[in-house]
């Protein structure tokens, strides 16, 4: 890796437990609660991308909400109560564990820490303030900006030119493998954290595994040139 100048690193799934909504309020949806937690996010990001290529664009929220619906038909829940109870629970995520410490490394370091992800920015803002990782966030962007999604090349190209850093330079964290690629593809320094394990994806643009963002960070650490 070449030594960053900047950590970036995307939102939903990787700073934040996409799935802690629906565990929230799993003693209101019954047996069937996993299964809507997973088909949700499956279909938030296959509209993403459909959007994406149809030329359909609606903000990230909005597709957040029509995932949801499409879940929970499937599963026969018509709670009108139950679903604003559920979008209001993914307005405000967990932070996964190593997310802290992670960030405050890489300050530690000296370098830039930014997020770059599809929600908007009120959702962003909301969801690190929220978490109380807004203290340790430099930069925040959104490709609402650009009316498209993650992975269109013009997204990271946008992204890299705004933060004014080389795309080698660098050092981004997703836990979207697919998104990773993406970045790869466009000369990012980039990772995949793996956290459950799964096999490798996407060889025409490999990427190196990290089991969480912890391990990200050594993996950076050691590539910075020693102190003068």
């Amino acid at each position: 890796m070449t030594t960053p100048a900047i950590a970036v690193f995307d939102a939903y799934g990787t700073l934040f437990d996409v799935h802690s909504a629906v565990a929230r309020l799993a003693d209101r949806m019954g047996a069937d609660a996993e299964r809507i937690s997973e088909l949700w996010r499956q279909k938030q990001l296959e509209y993403t991308w459909t959007r994406s290529l149809m030329q359909r664009y609606a903000d990230f929220w909005q597709v957040t909400g029509d995932a949801l619906d499409y879940a929970l038909a499937v599963s026969g829940q018509r709670d009108g109560a139950l679903r604003s109870a559920l979008l209001n629970a993914y307005r405000e995520l967990d932070a996964y564990p190593d997310v802290r410490v992670a960030l405050d490394g890489y300050r530690a370091l000296g370098m830039r820490v930014a997020v770059f992800s599809n929600a908007t920015q009120p959702m962003l803002q909301r969801a690190l303030a929220a978490a109380r990782l807004d203290d340790l966030v430099d930069a925040v962007y959104s490709t609402h900006e650009l009316g498209t999604y993650k992975p269109a090349v013009r997204v990271y190209e946008a992204t890299a030119e705004a933060f004014g850093t080389p795309p080698h330079a660098i050092a981004f964290h997703s836990s979207n493998s697919w998104d990773a690629a993406g970045a790869a593809s466009c000369g990012w320094g980039a990772m995949w954290i793996n956290r459950s394990g799964r096999p490798p994806e996407y060889p025409w643009a490999p990427v190196p595994a990290v089991g969480d963002l912890v391990a990200a960070l050594n993996r950076v650490r050691t590539a910075m040139p020693p102190p003068a």
